[in-house]
């Protein structure tokens, strides 16, 4: 079956960065396009970025414009989200989606807690 596996959430001070990565199994990744959302406590499922399935093209929320950058390496199977200058209003859990007429599928889920 199709596995996500998203890894490099942790705590981090304000203005610190962090990278995430999802691994991606089982699948054709090149095929999806792949997406990172977050969940804060409390708060519905937020869009956070996407990118094509060849990655040419790039969408960025808002609320992250600036800060946070999505990347991804078809060879590796592998989606990143770099994200600098945090806040504690990024605080939540970080998820990450693939997406195509083949599937909707989604990982588990990496927690970033911004504190000071």
């Amino acid at each position: 079956q199709v596995q996500l596996v998203e890894s490099g959430g942790g705590l981090v001070q304000p203005g610190g960065s962090l990278r995430l990565s999802c691994v991606a199994s089982r699948l054709t990744f090149s095929n999806y396009a792949m997406r990172w959302y977050r969940q804060a406590p409390g708060k519905e499922r937020e869009l956070v970025a996407g990118i094509s399935r060849g990655g040419s093209t790039t969408n960025i929320a808002d609320s992250v414009k600036g800060r946070f950058t999505i990347s991804r390496d078809n060879v590796k199977n592998t989606v990143y989200l770099q994200m600098n200058s945090l806040k504690p209003e990024d605080t939540a859990v970080y998820y990450c989606n693939a997406l195509s007429e083949l599937g909707n599928y989604w990982g588990q889920g990496t927690q970033v807690t911004v504190s000071s």
